[in-house]
């Protein structure tokens, strides 16, 4: 790479993984020499990222931890989608991050300048969005820790409390955080179990990891997000409803791949969909969001979910389906 800039992004890319690298790695990675990956850490370190470098034969590199975060260079595009990104986390399910993302919205205003402001702000008068209360909230810090068991293939270990109310600590060996709805699902290898599982975020307490490193997972199945829809689907749900949209099933799959159940093309080429929630709430989510893009007609569910479901359309601004 003989562009010193991209090869001086390319190098913080590395180093961001926060892992160490020896200096024959980066060489390697960077198709370079040793010495000119010395050059390219000093220029990092006159930018202000803090690089801690270990001499000798089996030395190497690694980004500091707790550096301060030098100043962050954005273009328009990515200044606009920076504060989509953080006003939609403002109604995630993570504890606290309501609050974090007004602050870093209010230091991203400031800074915007006037022609960007109104680009975002036109955007954000003219959309609406469907929420729902999250019943249950997660801690930033245990993502985190999932997270990183994750990208570093370590064990975690945590308390764990199952649907049915018994409690357990788990052993695990993560793969994949997987964000369904308004929860967060961890899918990873039981160590104790010997098995896959996937497990809500909301029931752990207090993950950690445990030091232990492991070789490389292969999941069953083609993701982790089939593996959990999967796995919801084969759950006993505790509310059903049986509805015909108005379009095919390949269109409604696009728009609700990850609660699709039972789609069957009909005659008069609409289609007929049954769909099972855990809550009533999460039921008339399901409706409401597919009531944005088709017609809606409940043809089968009991008096009081029939009602549930028809009042989530028409409590929706934007709704441009019906349910009868």
């Amino acid at each position: 790479m003989s562009d010193p800039t991209a090869r001086t992004l390319a190098l913080l890319a590395l180093l961001q993984t926060h892992r160490f690298w020896s200096g024959i790695e980066l060489a390697d990675r960077l198709g370079v020499s040793a010495r000119t990956v010395r050059r390219d850490v000093d220029r990092l370190r006159e930018l202000g990222y803090r690089v801690d470098a270990a001499p000798g034969v089996d030395g190497g590199y690694q980004l500091a931890a707790g550096a301060a975060v030098p100043p962050l260079l954005v273009d328009e595009d990515e200044a606009v989608a920076l504060s989509v990104g953080l006003r939609a986390a403002a109604g995630a399910s993570i504890e606290g991050i309501d609050e974090t993302t007004v602050r870093l919205l209010a230091k991203l205003d400031q800074v915007l300048p006037d022609r960007l402001r109104r680009r975002v702000d036109a955007l954000h008068s003219n959309v609406e969005v469907l929420r729902w209360v999250p019943q249950q909230t997660v801690r930033a810090a245990w993502l985190t820790v999932l997270a990183q068991g994750c990208r570093d293939r370590e064990e975690v270990r945590f308390g764990y409390t199952r649907k049915d109310g018994e409690e357990s600590s788990r052993l695990v060996r993560p793969y994949q955080l997987v964000s369904v709805g308004h929860r967060w699902y961890l899918v990873a290898w039981d160590c104790r179990r010997e098995d896959w599982r996937t497990f809500r975020v909301d029931r752990m307490v207090e993950p950690q990891l445990a030091g232990a490193r492991f070789d490389e997972l292969a999941l069953p199945g083609e993701s982790a997000a089939d593996f959990v829809a999967a796995g919801l689907r084969a759950v006993t749900e505790q509310h059903e409803a049986v509805v015909v949209l108005g379009g095919q099933p390949d269109e409604i799959d696009r728009l609700a791949h990850w609660f699709r159940g039972d789609l069957t093309a009909q005659p008069d080429g609409r289609t007929r969909m049954r769909l099972t929630a855990e809550s009533l709430e999460w039921l008339a989510g399901m409706v409401a969001i597919l009531a944005t893009s088709f017609t809606v007609d409940v043809v089968d569910a009991p008096p009081e979910v029939r009602t549930r479901l028809t009042d989530a359309v028409r409590n929706l601004s934007t709704n441009t389906g019906r349910v009868s």
